[in-house]
């Protein structure tokens, strides 16, 4: 029996219409959540990435402002926008897309923003305060939407054994932080593999839930999977496909054809977890907003 798929782009669109409430209520009482996204150079992903947050944010009932600065902008001057967003009452999220020019070290832009108004969550401050598991903090947009999605399809957490495969900051190291605090969604045993784990297929054949976050299509396939495990694919790969129209293709990290025949659920790339982090951005603007009501 071929895997369940799980719907991204339902549960994403549940959540933004939980948002646009909250938008509702918040502007009852003369607040518009504020979203501003700063992007730096002309990397056309990273634009039309940009380009479907402001129409996101605004669908929902936000102000989104999109920034555009030049590939030559100097770390300096990239601060001081992200200093002039702080000091904006009518600013309540600050995301600078990733990645940035060679001459700004992305990780000083990062630790600039004010972890009041950091919705991407990558500040060191929400990085720790989703380890020890304070629900003030903003937890990174992807790990988080991979977490909803699990609770939401009802998969099971607790006393299972959850393979990670992949240690970024982005995904991997705070989907571990998610999984084993107490609680809904959690309670998990958690295994990260990384490019220097022996074996990979060992760990991934005995776990119940396997999630893929290394940015390499076909890493994970249907013979590295025990039977009835839940799969979620975070991989999002461009290649070329001269069938399609654009003459690309986007691909997950999953070997769909094979894992599909052999996991219980699994998420489809694309539809999957992709529309999730959009949508996890727009929930951390409003719960800024609020904090600040």
């Amino acid at each position: 029996m071929p895997a369940e798929l799980i719907d991204g782009a339902a549960v994403a669109k549940k959540i933004r219409g939980e948002v646009a409430v909250r938008c509702a209520a918040l502007a009852a009482r003369g607040i518009v959540p504020g979203l501003s996204v700063v992007l730096v150079g002309d990397d056309g992903g990273s634009a039309a990435y940009v380009r479907n947050k402001e129409k996101a944010s605004i669908e929902v009932g936000m102000r989104g402002e999109t920034i555009r600065m030049p590939a030559t902008t100097t770390q300096d001057e990239l601060l001081a926008v992200v200093d002039r967003l702080n000091a904006d009452p009518a600013v309540h999220g600050i995301l600078v897309q990733m990645p940035v020019p060679k001459q700004i070290d992305p990780q000083a832009v990062i630790r600039r923003i004010a972890s009041s108004k950091d919705v991407d969550g990558f500040h060191p401050v929400n990085v720790g305060k989703v380890l020890i598991g304070e629900r003030d903090g903003f937890a990174p947009c992807t790990p988080a939407g991979v977490h909803v999605l699990l609770q939401e399809y009802g998969v099971e957490t607790a006393g299972k054994h959850v393979v990670i495969v992949g240690r970024s900051n982005i995904v991997g190291k705070p989907m571990m932080a998610l999984l084993i605090q107490q609680g809904a969604g959690g309670d998990a045993t958690v295994t990260v593999c990384h490019s220097r784990t022996p074996d990979l297929a060992w760990h991934t054949k005995r776990a119940d839930i396997v999630i893929a976050a290394v940015g390499r299509p076909g890493t994970i396939t249907g013979d590295m999977i025990r039977p009835g495990a839940v799969v979620i694919d975070v991989g999002t790969s461009r290649v070329a496909d001269p069938t399609t129209k654009s003459g690309m293709r986007l691909l997950g990290d999953v070997d769909f054809a094979t894992v599909s025949a052999v996991a219980s659920k699994l998420t489809p790339v694309p539809g999957g977890v992709g529309p999730m982090t959009i949508a996890m951005l727009l929930r951390n603007t409003v719960r800024a907003a609020e904090q600040t009501a």
